[in-house]
């Protein structure tokens, strides 16, 4: 049984778009709370608003109305961001000219100087998602599964409580997109990290410990 206080929490989440003349409510009052360590993934039609709600949760986006919090504390700013957030998306996201260990220690690298100690971190991460013989190699070096591996590893580079994941198997075959999900689980639960996971597959999302689904702007859980 996970406890504990929220590690992330959402109170009230409203978030509208603007179509020509047409107001879109995408989101309608969204309440989530995710304790640490607890895996939740998120379901939804193409177009609900999965990714809108994940960009409000990470403070990359502001709600109309509503309020996210980290940790209990409501000052959601990018200083914040680097050590408490991982983030992972469907496009990897890794710079071109940089190998991997450097794409890893990036992350590092926002929140301040990396040390000896940090590249060994990463590499270490690296090793442990199954790319200890990939370090030096550039993402063009690299299969779609290996880079989203390398994403992976950023992503806990600067062990965050809370990793959000944005459709990580989108551009991955399906035996490919398995094993990043069971390696985000894994590698989550090991360090205690709370995982959000939004996912069109329901097979990926029933091996989390919370599922929850969007529908007409409000979440709804699924049994």
């Amino acid at each position: 049984m996970i406890s504990g206080d929220p590690v992330l929490t959402a109170k009230g989440l409203t978030k509208t778009f603007r179509s020509g003349e047409r107001t879109l409510e995408v989101l309608r009052g969204i309440d989530l709370s995710v304790a640490p360590g607890e895996s939740v993934s998120i379901t939804g039609e193409s177009g609900s608003g999965k990714s809108t709600l994940l960009h409000l949760l990470a403070g990359l986006d502001q709600p109309d109305a509503g309020e996210v919090s980290w940790a209990g504390a409501a000052d959601t700013v990018a200083a914040r961001r680097g050590r408490f957030l991982g983030m992972v998306f469907q496009s990897f996201y890794l710079m071109p000219e940089l190998t991997a260990l450097e794409n890893v220690t990036m992350a590092a690298r926002m929140i301040g100087p990396v040390s000896g100690a940090e590249r060994e971190r990463a590499a270490a991460l690296l090793a442990r998602v199954g790319l200890a013989d990939r370090t030096d190699h550039v993402p063009a070096q690299l299969s779609g599964g290996e880079r989203q591996r390398v994403a992976v590893a950023r992503a806990l580079m600067n062990r965050p409580q809370v990793l959000l994941a944005d459709e990580p198997t989108g551009n991955l075959d399906e035996r490919t997109g398995d094993a990043v999900v069971e390696l985000l689980l894994s590698l989550c639960g090991e360090t205690d990290t709370a995982l959000v996971l939004v996912t069109h597959n329901p097979s990926h999302a029933a091996k989390t410990t919370r599922r929850v689904a969007l529908h007409a702007g409000q979440l709804q859980p699924v049994t």
